[in-house]
């Protein structure tokens, strides 16, 4: 008999960090699907934005509180709180990044991964 089995945790996790930034009205959220490309960081970018430095604290850190009560898990590394201009969360696998809208723009880290397969996160109503 075989057995299938669940998503992995790296999928679990991005679930949770989706769930994470939906609950704090994260914009745009994308995620990069990098498991195809090689040598890359990490199995998956997740990436949206807020609109203001205190919006993208409380997107981070409720990523931070999301992941930690659905899976017992915590960020490896944490940057980028003290300016809140582009905070990014290192899960290993999962690597998030919330940015302000201005910096997200700017940076264009979407582009540079533009041969990753792009799944666009339409908000839970």
């Amino acid at each position: 008999m075989t057995q299938t089995s669940g998503p992995s945790l790296a999928e679990q996790l991005v679930t949770s960090v989706v769930n994470g930034i939906q609950d704090v009205k994260g914009e745009d959220i994308v995620v990069l699907d990098l498991r195809e490309i090689p040598h890359a960081v990490a199995d998956f970018f997740v990436v949206c934005h807020g609109n203001s430095t205190t919006q993208v604290s409380a997107i981070a850190r409720g990523v931070e509180k999301g992941t930690r009560a659905d899976l017992n898990q915590r960020p490896w590394q944490a940057e980028g709180y003290g300016q809140a201009q582009w905070v990014l969360l290192d899960y290993s696998d999962v690597v998030v990044h919330v940015f302000y809208r201005e910096a997200r723009e700017f940076y264009g880290l979407e582009e540079l991964w533009a041969d990753a397969e792009r799944q666009e996160i339409e908000y839970a109503t």
